[in-house]
């Protein structure tokens, strides 16, 4: 069944200078950027009812119109699930995720999803987009996520994300000890040239990309670090901990190589690193600005079992 969209917004001066696709993102944050780049290629969205370009920059005070077709979605089931709720308000639902869980459905994960489990917790959320998730993290990545419980609530947050107003902390155990205590990688990242379900680093083309990085203890071959984001590309960390020639202990996708025999013979527990499940990666600390009152808002979830029990064991002389 297809369904009809038609929407406007006028273009804010002080947006003077940004992408035209950025600027329809932001006033129209229930589509997929490529989505609203599909319609303004088509003519579906247009500027001042011209037909525009993605890239074009605006200048202010152009007035878009938004009038298209396109398939209804699929519509999520909701399904009990035991989320553990930080925080919960009228506007916004803050999750502490744990691992082996996937956030949105999709081909081969139409149920027992974060988004199923939102669903049955919240109904609301069947009229919010993506059931009000605005950020998301790895099926095997544990810690704080905000979702949105509304779409007012969901178009701010969008924006905070966006702005890079946001505050995102993690915590990762590397494979190898970092050089320096403390370094920034910024990089772009894109699609791999070559297997596309993973992400790398690419100079032409890329997106904008920085990730902080702090050392909290060094463990005989291994290192415990904190990580703060900038921005929130796909597998970012992994990425670019990769790159540095870092990876997170346990990633099967950006950390496959066995570890070297320098740190088997250092560290006595190699072992149990090469049996770590998952990447060993948890989103720590969230920060943001309340999308209604705007009060400042900080949350901690403190390290999962299964990464306590491997720094105990990295740190056990």
């Amino acid at each position: 069944m297809l369904q009809e969209h038609d929407f406007s917004c006028t273009v804010d001066l002080a947006d003077a200078g940004t992408r035209l696709d950025q600027i329809c993102a932001l006033a129209f944050p229930q589509f997929s950027r490529a989505r609203i780049q599909q319609w303004i290629k088509s003519g579906d969205l247009r500027v001042n009812d011209m037909v525009a370009k993605p890239k074009q920059k605006v200048v202010g005070g152009e007035f878009i119109t938004l009038k298209a077709e396109s398939e209804e979605q699929t519509v999520w089931q909701p399904e009990p699930m035991d989320l553990n709720i930080v925080y919960e308000d009228d506007d916004i639902i803050v999750i502490n995720k744990p691992a082996n869980l996937v956030v949105h459905p999709a081909v081969g994960n139409w149920s027992g999803t974060l988004s199923n489990g939102l669903l049955h917790h919240c109904p609301a959320l069947s009229h919010v987009p993506r059931a009000g998730i605005v950020h998301r993290l790895d099926k095997d990545t544990t810690g704080l996520m905000v979702v949105a419980k509304t779409l007012t609530a969901q178009t701010a947050l969008v924006k905070q994300l966006q702005a890079r107003t946001v505050s995102r902390h993690y915590q990762a155990i590397t494979l190898h000890e970092l050089p320096n205590s403390e370094f920034t990688v910024d990089m772009p990242i894109g699609r791999h040239s070559q297997v596309r379900t993973k992400m790398a680093v690419v100079n032409a083309g890329g997106k904008p990309a920085i990730t902080h990085v702090d050392v909290l203890q060094f463990l005989k071959g291994f290192t415990h670090v904190h990580l703060q984001l900038e921005t929130g590309r796909t597998h970012q960390i992994r990425v670019h901990l990769a790159y540095r020639g870092f990876p997170l202990v346990g990633d099967q996708v950006y950390g496959k190589k066995a570890l070297p025999l320098s740190i088997r013979q250092a560290n006595p527990h190699w072992a149990e690193v090469q049996r770590f499940p998952r990447q060993a990666l948890h989103a720590w600390r969230l920060s943001l600005a309340h999308p209604i009152t705007g009060a400042t808002l900080s949350w901690e979830a403190p390290l999962p079992e299964d990464m306590q029990q491997l720094l105990a064991r990295l740190q056990d002389d």
